[in-house]
């Protein structure tokens, strides 16, 4: 198993975002000292500190620990897409259909089981859009109910609350396009 390179993977994301040390410290909440530790590999960061770092740069939690070789493949096969999103929601299946989250867009598949409710309202930075491949569900846009059928799509604003609901007895498939990247 390839060992994965935290600090690099840090400072590399820092710098494509064009942030100083003293930059991404701010926007993250630790000290300058701790994050040049840490791109330098002097020290290993609690994964409290990955995640105010992740949010801090907009990317996700996982990108950390993906290795180079997961970067190569370019082709997302059914078989080897990444599942992503919630992990206590075991009803709900995201799967990523990029192949990664390294780019401006993120691209997923999410899966709503019969008579099921997503509980709670998420919002994220990025800008949403969605397509019903299959199915019906109910889409709240801060508490206003739009009732989606397939082949319907909607363009979901950043920031904005937003909660599916199926209420059918067959699922849902919703694919949807996030940019920037926020699994």
């Amino acid at each position: 198993m390839e060992s994965v390179d935290i600090g690099s993977k840090i400072q590399e994301f820092r710098m494509s975002k064009n942030l100083t040390i003293k930059d991404l410290a701010q926007k993250s909440g630790i000290t300058s000292s701790m994050l040049s530790q840490i791109e330098k590999k002097q020290t290993n960061p609690s994964i409290n500190t990955l995640k105010q770092i992740s949010i801090a740069l907009e990317v996700p939690l996982f990108f950390f620990f993906m290795g180079d070789e997961e970067k190569e493949h370019k082709i997302v096969h059914p078989n080897n897409r990444k599942r992503i999103g919630f992990p206590d929601q075991n009803e709900f299946k995201y799967e990523l259909l990029t192949p990664d989250t390294n780019g401006t867009i993120e691209f997923c598949l999410m899966t709503i089981p019969p008579n099921n409710i997503h509980p709670n309202d998420i919002s994220h930075i990025g800008e949403e859009v969605a397509y019903i491949m299959y199915g019906e569900v109910s889409l709240y846009l801060d508490s206003v109910e739009y009732i989606m059928c397939k082949g319907d799509s909607i363009r979901i604003k950043a920031n904005v609350k937003h909660k599916w609901i199926n209420s059918s007895n067959d699922k849902a498939i919703v694919i949807f396009a996030i940019t920037p990247p926020t699994f």
